[in-house]
This record gives C-alpha cells, sequence and structure tokens, in this order.
C-alpha cells in the first residue's frame, strides 16, 4: 500500500495548520527499502544539494507520514534531505512474516538505514524521534555511533517504574505488563498482536478529541497492534550506552507544554545523567504529545533548525 492510497493521514492532516498541508507541489516521494525481507516504507524529501539529512523516528502511536506533515516537510524547505521511516507495525510497511518484529529489530533497523545512507555519501546524519521514537533515536546512536545530533519529543527510560506507572493505561499494565508479556512470550505467544490502546496511555495522544479519534482509528498509527514480545523488549531495553558515558553528540529535547502522556518530569531523570555531551530543552507552547497546535509547531520547527545549523557550523 502506498500512502496516495490511503485516507487515515489525509484526515489527519486536517488539523494542521493549512501551510503544512501537502500539495501536488508539495510532499513526499515514497520509497521502499529492503531490510531483511520487511518493504520498510520511506517518505523521502530528497536533496543531493542538502549539506545534512534529518531522519524522522515516529513513536508507537504514530507512522512515518504523520512526521512528514509536522516537520519533515518544513526541514526539506529549509534545504535538508529528510526521511521518514514507518517501522514494521506501523505506516504501510510491510512485515516479513517469518519475522517476529521487537524493538530490538526498530534499533537495528534504524543503525542499518543510518549506514546505508552513508554508503551513498558522507553528509552528515541527524535524527528526530517524537514520542517513543525520541528514546529510540538514542538507543540507535548508541549503536551507530555516527550521528551528528539528536532530537527527541521525549527520553523515556522504560526501565523506571515510575515511567510504566505514568505512561501506561492503568496500574495493572503498569506493574504487570512487563511480567505478564514476558511470560506469554515464554509459553508461545510472543507472536500474539495486541492494540497499543490496550495497554498505553494513548488517549493522551492528542488533546483535540476529533484529532485523537481519527489517530485511534488509524489501524497504521494510534490504532496499531503489536506482539507480545515487541512489548516486552521494547519495555526492557538496555542501550548499548548507559546515560552516565553517553558522549556520541549533542541531545535537543523538544518538549510540549501541554503534553499529558509525557511530561517533562519523565524524560529529565534520563537526561540529567548525560554530561559528557551538550543536553538542551526547548518548550513547545500548547502543544499536545502530538502537536498538531500553534505556537508549538512553529516553536518545534525554530528550535531544530537552530539544533541543526548550530552543530552544522561548527
Amino acid at each position: 500500500m502506498s500512502y496516495n492510497e490511503q485516507k487515515s493521514w489525509k484526515e489527519i492532516e486536517q488539523f494542521l495548520p493549512e501551510k503544512l498541508h501537502f500539495t501536488s507541489d508539495y510532499h513526499p516521494e515514497e520509497e521502499w527499502w529492503d531490510w531483511k525481507g520487511n518493504k520498510v516504507h520511506l517518505d523521502t524529501f530528497r536533496n543531493p544539494n542538502a549539506k545534512a539529512k534529518v531522519i524522522l523516528f515516529h513513536g508507537v502511536g504514530t507512522n512515518g507520514r504523520q512526521m512528514s506533515t509536522i516537520i519533515g516537510g518544513p526541514l526539506s524547505k529549509d534545504g535538508f534531505e529528510v526521511i521518514a521511516i514507518d517501522m514494521p507495525y506501523y505506516g504501510v510497511t510491510k512485515i516479513n512474516k517469518k519475522m517476529n518484529i521487537t524493538y530490538d529489530d526498530w534499533i537495528d533497523l534504524g543503525n542499518d538505514y543510518i549506514n546505508y545512507e552513508l554508503s551513498k555519501d558522507s553528509r552528515p546524519i541527524f535524527l528526530y524521534g517524537l514520542s517513543a521514537g525520541g528514546m529510540e533515536t538514542y538507543h540507535v546512536a548508541c549503536k551507530n555511533k555516527k550521528v551528528k545530533g539528536i532530537i527527541g519529543m521525549t527520553f523515556l527510560d522504560q526501565r523506571e517504574q515510575k515511567v510504566r506507572d505514568e505512561t501506561t493505561r492503568n496500574i495493572f499494565w503498569a506493574k504487570c505488563g512487563v511480567p505478564l508479556s514476558k511470560f506469554s512470550s515464554g509459553i508461545g505467544f510472543s507472536n500474539f498482536k495486541m492494540k497499543m490502546t490496550v495497554c498505553s496511555k494513548m488517549t493522551a495522544l492528542c488533546n483535540d478529541k476529533a484529532a485523537l479519534k481519527a489517530m485511534i482509528n488509524d489501524k497504521t498509527s494510534a490504532g496499531s497492534s503489536v506482539s507480545l514480545k515487541f512489548i516486552y523488549t521494547y519495555m526492557t531495553y538496555v542501550p548499548d550506552i548507559e546515560p552516565e558515558d553517553f558522549n556520541i553528540c549533542p541531545i535537543l529535547l523538544t518538549q510540549p507544554s501541554e503534553d499529558r502522556w509525557t511530561p517533562l518530569h519523565l524524560s529529565t531523570p534520563f537526561l540529567n545523567k548525560i554530561t559528557k555531551v551538550p543536553v538542551k530543552i526547548a518548550h513547545l507552547e500548547n502543544g499536545s504529545h502530538y502537536p498538531i497546535e500553534q505556537p508549538a509547531l512553529d516553536q518545534l520547527h525554530s528550535n531544530i533548525l537552530e539544533f541543526l545549523n548550530k552543530q552544522l557550523n561548527k
């Protein structure tokens, strides 16, 4: 499937400012990249003259097209080459049915894709991730060690009980989600699929109720299902480098001020451990977890642009 054949993203796009809407003259191209038999979908704004590339990671309630609309397009207008990846289970990526996709696979895929881009040319690569994609940028950077900067909407260490308590749907999933998914995987149900709306606090994805409904009805984003093994590996993933030792690149947190799913106090304990590289926090006024509001969207764009240019001008 192509996004040209899908109506959900267009419905969600209607909640964004008109200047972010794609047109016949302004839109990403669609590419597919083979990764271990998975047909991985890419939204691309290719630009051979760009001074750098930005790779976008969605979270567990969004997809690559939703990244392209809020930030991929604007950054392409600034002259950057931008690629938004649909990770397996999300968007229009077609999964290799012989694989039981785990969160570790997401990290390996991100790492391999960076290396694929670097095999074509040596332009600097930056990562941006929304929601769970924020921590994914960190995990991928730790494995790859070649990126020049990472930007996240959140940096959540799901190994911490406090993070689980506040980001899961209720106390049952906060306390029992990890042991239950581990037990189920161990007795042969690792490939059993469950909607992320069942266990996560997906009702806080967006503060606009109509937009939220459209996203939850979209089976390629907030309405997606993942395997129990994915849930277990996501909640327990151990990075290649712990934050106290992270020295790969600068970090920017773009924190929506009205984020009801992952407020700032859930990211700061992790970021406070990082002392060997610069860490900056930018606040996005009036923004939901998935920001569709102003001035949050303009501030997201301006802060990322400032971060990118600062690193490139060093």
